[in-house]
C-alpha cells in the first residue's frame, strides 16, 4: 500500500472520466450517508461553516440549507466545476481549489462553527491527517462541532477509514475535544467531535 498522501492529479484524472465519481449524486449508499450526516445537525443552523472534500457538490447543496455562509473544498478543478453548477443559486455557498493540507484555505483563526470532512482523511498520509487536524482545530469555534465521515471497506488508500478516522480523533482529543457522536453504519462510519456534553454516542466496534 502506498503510504504517501494522493496526489491531485490522481483526482483530476477521476474526474475526467466520471462525471459522479464514487455514485455520490445517485447511489444508495451515498443517500443514506448523507441522510445521516445531516440527521446529526438536525434543528441547527450555522453561521460559517468548512466542508473538505465536497467532490461536485451533492453534500454542499443540503448543507448549504443550514448554513448562512459555507466555504466547499475540493483538490479536483472538474470536480469545483461541477459543484458550482449544482449550488447555483445558493446563496451563502463559495468554492476553494486546495490540495489539502498544504492548500487550506486562509481562514481567520476561530471562525467556523462547522467543519465536516467526508470520505477524505483516507486519502492522506497518518503525517498529513495529523496537519489538517491542527489546521481544523485552529479555525473552528468554540462550541463548532467536527463531523467526520469515512469509508470502512477495502481500500489502496495510505489509510484504512478506521485507521484515518483514529488518527484524525486523537489530535482532536490531546486538543481537549470529545468524541459526542461514534457510529458504525454499512460500510461507513460518522464520528462527530466536540467540546464535550455528558457523554459519547457510541457504537462502535473498533
Amino acid at each position: 500500500m502506498n503510504t504517501h498522501s494522493w496526489p491531485r492529479a490522481v483526482f483530476e484524472r477521476l474526474h475526467i472520466r466520471h462525471a459522479n465519481p464514487w455514485g455520490v449524486g445517485t447511489s444508495a449508499y451515498e443517500r443514506r450517508k448523507y441522510r445521516q450526516t445531516l440527521a446529526l445537525l438536525a434543528g441547527r443552523h450555522f453561521m460559517n461553516a468548512l466542508e473538505l472534500g465536497c467532490s461536485i457538490g451533492v453534500m454542499t447543496a443540503r448543507l448549504a440549507r443550514q448554513c448562512d455562509r459555507l466555504l466547499a473544498v475540493d483538490v479536483s478543478r472538474i470536480a469545483l466545476r461541477r459543484a458550482r453548477l449544482r449550488c447555483t443559486g445558493r446563496e451563502g455557498v463559495s468554492f476553494y481549489r486546495g490540495h489539502l493540507p498544504g492548500g487550506f484555505p486562509a481562514l481567520p483563526a476561530r471562525g467556523c462553527d462547522l467543519i465536516v470532512i467526508s470520505e477524505l482523511l483516507y486519502f492522506l498520509s497518518p503525517a498529513d491527517i495529523t496537519r489538517l487536524a491542527g489546521q481544523c482545530l485552529r479555525v473552528r469555534r468554540s462550541g463548532a462541532p467536527i463531523m467526520l465521515v469515512n469509508w470502512t471497506g477495502p481500500t489502496d488508500t495510505p489509510c484504512t477509514g478506521d485507521e484515518a478516522a483514529r488518527h484524525f480523533v486523537a489530535c482532536c482529543l490531546r486538543a481537549g475535544l470529545r468524541v459526542v457522536h461514534a457510529r458504525r453504519h454499512v460500510g461507513y462510519r460518522l464520528d462527530m467531535l466536540a467540546d464535550g456534553g455528558d457523554g459519547a454516542d457510541t457504537a462502535m466496534t473498533d
